[in-house]
C-alpha cells in the first residue's frame, strides 16, 4: 500500500472531522493508499502543537505557504476560513498537490472559478467537502431517482435552520466567529447553510436555472472581536428563495440562524410523479418514502431504517439495525476520494461542482438585492 502524505490547513471543527476521516477510512474501507498525517498548519502555534499531538500529525507549520512548498506532501486539505480558500488552493494546484477544500469553495463564484482553472490546468485530483451527499439515506435517494422510481420530478424543498446568532451581544469576527464577518465568510447563511442544500439538490435533481430570493440581516451592528469597535453586519442572517430546475421542477429553499429551538435542522423532500422521498438530518439514518404504486389498503409513508448491508456504504460498518452518524459522512467521502485517485476518476463533488453551487449562491444574493428573478450562469 502506497503512502499518501496529508497536509491539513486549519484545526477547527472541520479540521477535526477531516482528521478523523483520514484515520478511519483505511480501517473500514479497502483503499489503495495509507493516509499519513504529515503536517498541520495553523496560526496559533500552541494550539496547533496540541492538535497535532492529539491527532498524530508528525509536524506543525505556521505558514500555509511552507506546507504547500514541502516535497513530502501529496494532498493539501483546506479547512481554514473562506477567505483563505482561493489563494491556498491555487498555490497547491500549481505545486502539483491534490486538493480537498471545505465548502463553500470560494466566497464568490469568481474566486471559485480561479480555483477550478488552477486544479484543471494542473490536472490534480480535487474535491469539495459537501458531506451530506454521503449520508447513506441521501445516497439511496440518489439511487432511487436514477433508477426512475420517482418518475418525473415536480417539486424539491429544503430547509436548514439554526438559532446560534440570535443574541444581540454576540460579536463578529475572529476565531470561532469569522462566519459573522462578511469580509472573511463572503456571505452568511446563503454561503454556509444554503450551499449544502443547493449542492445536494443539484446532485439529486440537476442544474438550477433561475432564482428569486430574499435575505435579511436582523441585527445590523455587532462589535468586532479583533478591533473592539461596533461595525455594520454584512452577512445575511436569513435567506430564502424560489427556483426553477433545468428539468422543469420547482423548489423552495430556506436557511436561517434565527429559528429558536433549532440547532441544525436540515430537511429535504422531493416529489415525483410516482413517489416521494424525505430526509431529516436529526434522523439521518432514516428515509421517509412514499410509493403510489403500493396497494391502496397499505399505501402511505414508510419509515425505512438505513442500516442493512445492501444500503449505500453500510456493509463497511456494523450489523443491520445499528446506525452510524455525522462523522461517517466524511469518512465515506475520503474513502471515495482515495478510490478515485487510485482509478484516475474524479471524486464528486469536484471543484467544478463547487463552482456550480457558488453560481447559485451568487445569484441568490443578487436576486435578494435587486428583488428580481436572476438567471444562474452555466459552466
Amino acid at each position: 500500500m502506497k503512502d499518501l502524505n496529508i497536509g491539513l490547513i486549519g484545526y477547527g471543527f472541520m479540521g477535526r472531522t477531516h482528521s478523523n476521516a483520514f484515520l478511519q477510512a483505511p480501517k473500514f474501507f479497502d483503499v489503495a493508499y495509507r493516509p499519513v498525517l504529515k503536517a498541520v498548519c495553523a496560526r496559533n502555534p500552541d494550539r496547533a502543537k496540541s492538535f497535532a499531538a492529539n491527532w498524530g500529525y508528525e509536524s506543525v507549520e505556521a505558514d500555509w505557504r511552507d506546507i504547500v512548498a514541502r516535497k513530502d506532501i501529496d494532498l493539501i486539505d483546506i479547512a481554514s476560513p473562506n477567505d483563505t480558500h482561493q489563494e491556498i488552493a491555487v498555490a497547491a494546484a500549481r505545486a502539483g498537490k491534490m486538493v480537498m477544500c471545505e465548502k463553500p469553495l470560494g466566497r464568490t463564484a469568481l474566486e471559485a472559478k480561479a480555483m477550478v482553472e488552477a486544479v484543471e490546468a494542473a490536472g490534480v485530483p480535487n474535491s469539495v467537502w459537501y458531506n451530506y451527499r454521503r449520508v447513506p439515506a441521501v445516497t439511496l435517494i440518489k439511487q432511487l431517482i436514477d433508477e426512475g422510481k420517482l418518475g418525473r420530478i415536480f417539486h424539491y424543498r429544503a430547509q436548514f435552520l439554526q438559532d446560534w446568532t440570535i443574541a444581540q451581544d454576540l460579536p463578529q469576527g475572529g476565531e470561532g466567529l469569522w462566519r459573522l464577518d462578511v469580509s472573511v465568510a463572503g456571505s452568511g447563511v446563503t454561503g454556509d447553510l444554503l450551499a449544502h442544500c443547493i449542492d445536494t439538490a443539484m446532485w439529486l435533481n440537476g442544474p438550477i436555472t433561475q432564482v428569486s430570493a430574499m435575505t435579511e440581516t436582523f441585527i445590523k451592528e455587532r462589535k468586532h472581536t479583533l478591533t473592539g469597535k461596533v461595525q455594520p453586519v454584512g452577512i445575511d442572517d436569513a435567506s430564502a428563495f424560489l427556483c426553477r430546475f433545468e428539468n422543469g421542477s420547482l423548489a423552495i429553499f430556506e436557511a436561517t440562524r434565527y429559528a429558536r429551538g433549532h440547532k441544525a435542522l436540515y430537511t429535504l423532500e422531493i416529489n415525483g410523479e410516482h413517489a416521494s422521498a424525505r430526509w431529516d438530518l436529526h434522523d439521518l439514518h432514516r428515509l421517509q418514502w412514499f410509493d403510489h404504486k403500493d396497494e391502496g389498503e397499505v399505501r402511505g409513508w414508510r419509515n425505512v431504517h438505513i442500516t442493512d448491508g445492501d444500503h449505500p456504504y453500510m456493509k463497511h460498518w456494523w450489523v443491520p439495525g445499528l446506525q452510524i452518524g455525522y462523522e461517517h459522512t466524511f469518512i465515506h467521502q475520503f474513502a471515495d476520494f482515495l478510490q478515485a485517485v487510485h482509478t484516475g476518476k474524479p471524486c464528486p463533488p469536484t471543484f467544478r461542482d463547487g463552482l456550480a453551487t457558488d453560481y447559485v449562491t451568487d445569484a441568490v444574493l443578487a436576486s435578494a438585492k435587486s428583488r428580481t428573478w436572476v438567471d444562474v450562469p452555466k459552466g
